[in-house]
């Protein structure tokens, strides 16, 4: 199957920028980040306080900075955290938390990345001279691993309020935050206003090139400016970066519906692909895993066959693929997409 175009449902992360979201960039007005003298990024920061329903908010590079940056500030060398193992903190940040903050990590296994109040219970340490400080809980909107899923409003509030109830911090990495809000149908701010500090990503099912915005109290963002400083995340005429993302919080946040159902679509037309099962068979944003062990074709070598195609999706968990819809994947690639995905098992 020859193509002109790569379909590239590798990640969300490989969306361009719009024609709008371009103009949007080179129209925008700028200053010193650093002076407080940059308006459009400012814009930004009041605009995402408000929608996650905190205090303050300030603009980082990366969603990892984002979350490096508040374990740095909520927690001190020695604390322990809790995460779902599969999380994005504990699994693709490099070790970051020991490197910056210092503190160890208690992992709750769960297939769905998310756990309950009794789980966080159950980790919970007394206090003694002999063990670490429990100090917080993270959460992941939407679940990456966990197939894209989203957190059940109550069960987001039981564990916010047994973390809190024993004195924890309650931290939301919101890399596919928009997603989750989006599929919920509720605003973002029910879910992150159950955590003390909460980001969203700008650079995944918005479209922009860079970016994630922080959210918390005042004090938080004033010491996670100092920690922005301090490794390197400081700006200067960050305008760039922020009109990218006001443009997408105008024009691309409804539309990750579409995705969402692009997704679904590609799970019906994968599911029937013999050898090939749904990991994730309720298909909730707009990640799709299929396990492909009973193809009699490695991972490995399917990504390779699809690659040859134009077709780009990841593989690397366990004998599964994922597959991520975005703004640049369009239905007619989705069907596109699922055909290549056939022949490719079939060796055509």
């Amino acid at each position: 199957m020859a193509r002109n175009r790569i379909i590239d449902l590798f990640s969300d992360t490989k969306s361009k920028p719009t024609p709008g979201m371009r103009k949007a960039i080179a129209e925008a007005e700028v200053g010193d980040e650093q002076k407080g003298e940059d308006p459009t990024t400012r814009a930004l920061e009041e605009r995402v306080a408000a929608l996650l329903g905190h205090e303050a908010a300030v603009l980082m590079p990366s969603g990892t900075m984002c979350n490096q940056i508040a374990l740095a500030v909520h927690t001190t060398a020695g604390d322990e955290i809790i995460a779902a193992r599969s999380s994005h903190i504990l699994s693709y940040e490099g070790g970051g938390g020991a490197v910056l903050s210092r503190h160890q990590s208690s992992a709750i296994d769960t297939a769905t990345g998310m756990f309950t109040g009794r789980d966080v219970e159950a980790l919970l340490r007394t206090p003694s001279r002999y063990h670490p400080r429990s100090r917080l809980v993270a959460v992941e909107q939407t679940t990456n691993l966990g197939g894209g899923g989203v957190w059940p409003l109550g069960q987001l509030e039981e564990v916010s309020r047994v973390a809190r109830g024993a004195g924890l911090i309650v931290h939301m990495d919101g890399a596919r935050l928009p997603n989750a809000a989006v599929a919920a149908g509720i605003p973002a701010s029910r879910m992150t206003t159950l955590c003390d500090s909460a980001w969203l990503d700008l650079s995944k099912g918005l479209g922009c090139p860079i970016g994630a915005v922080l959210v918390g109290s005042r004090s938080f963002i004033e010491q996670a400016w100092q920690w922005k400083q301090r490794i390197g995340g400081a700006m200067r005429q960050s305008g760039i970066i922020a009109a990218a993302g006001i443009y997408a919080l105008d024009h691309h946040w409804d539309r990750l519906a579409e995705d969402h159902a692009n997704a679904r679509r590609l799970a019906e037309i994968a599911g029937n692909v013999t050898g090939i099962s749904i990991a994730n068979p309720d298909v909730a944003t707009n990640l799709l895993f299929m396990d492909v062990s009973k193809t009699g074709v490695p991972p490995a070598e399917l990504e390779a066959r699809l690659k040859a195609k134009g077709i780009m999706m990841g593989y690397g968990y366990g004998r599964k693929l994922r597959a991520v819809t975005h703004l640049d994947i369009s239905r007619d690639d989705i069907e596109a997409a699922g055909k290549a995905l056939a022949d490719a098992v079939a060796g055509r």
